[in-house]
């Protein structure tokens, strides 16, 4: 579905966006959202009678604590991605269930004035431009340890997996998937987001997961060695 999108032309310059703290969305990658909110109800909206394109970035850390706060100028991360809905539903109670590709990051510029309840953004894709390209850095990545981090990871949290699915995987699906998923905080999760390549994506995930263990190894021999 992403694949129309070749490099940053075939994007407009201006999305709307949807704050969400501890959520980020990558290329290639998917993010299901419950939204509820009217503001975001409306944001949803408007994408699916456009281009189905939004964009998703973190509130920035002076924005309070709060998943999504209040208002329309509050700070915004400096680095998000945009992501076309794929895939929605809609509940009795209005609600809608929405699935979202990735397709490239952007750097965000400024808001742009509207009556919106939500938040219109000028975005960048030039700094991303490895982006658009479906694989790229998948053989600098360490599979091998990247999939005995998370076998250790999964087994010290009593935690299953489809096996089958992970390793049929692309490399780049997977990590990036493994990103979004991930259980940390705001900041590692924009970490995760912004590093440099998928290479340096992997490595970051392999070591929060490492740190982690190594923090609660209780002598059972699930930490990494």
């Amino acid at each position: 579905m992403t694949e129309r999108y070749r490099n940053a032309a075939d994007l407009p310059d201006a999305l709307p966006v949807f704050p969400l703290r501890g959520a980020i969305l990558l290329p290639r990658a998917n993010l299901t959202l419950n939204v509820f909110e009217p503001r975001y109800l409306a944001l949803v909206d408007r994408a699916l009678g456009n281009d189905r394109l939004l964009g998703v970035v973190q509130p920035g850390p002076d924005g309070g604590a709060t998943e999504s706060p209040e208002g329309k100028d509050f700070p915004l991360r400096r680095v998000g991605c945009a992501g076309r809905i794929t895939a929605f539903s809609e509940s009795d109670d209005g609600r809608m269930i929405i699935t979202l590709a990735g397709i490239a990051r952007f750097r965000l510029g400024a808001d742009i004035a509207s009556d919106a309840p939500f938040r219109m953004c000028a975005v960048d894709f030039s700094p991303y431009a490895m982006d658009f390209l479906c694989g790229h850095g998948e053989d600098e990545v360490d599979r091998p340890r990247l999939i005995e981090t998370l076998r250790c990871y999964l087994a010290a949290n009593n935690l299953s997996a489809d096996w089958d699915r992970i390793n049929s995987a692309s490399t780049e699906r997977l990590v990036n998937t493994l990103a979004i998923l991930s259980p940390y905080g705001p900041e590692e999760k924009q970490a995760l987001l912004e590093a440099k390549d998928l290479r340096a994506r992997a490595e970051a995930l392999v070591a929060l997961a490492e740190m982690e263990l190594a923090t609660r190894d209780d002598g059972s021999g699930t930490s990494i060695q």
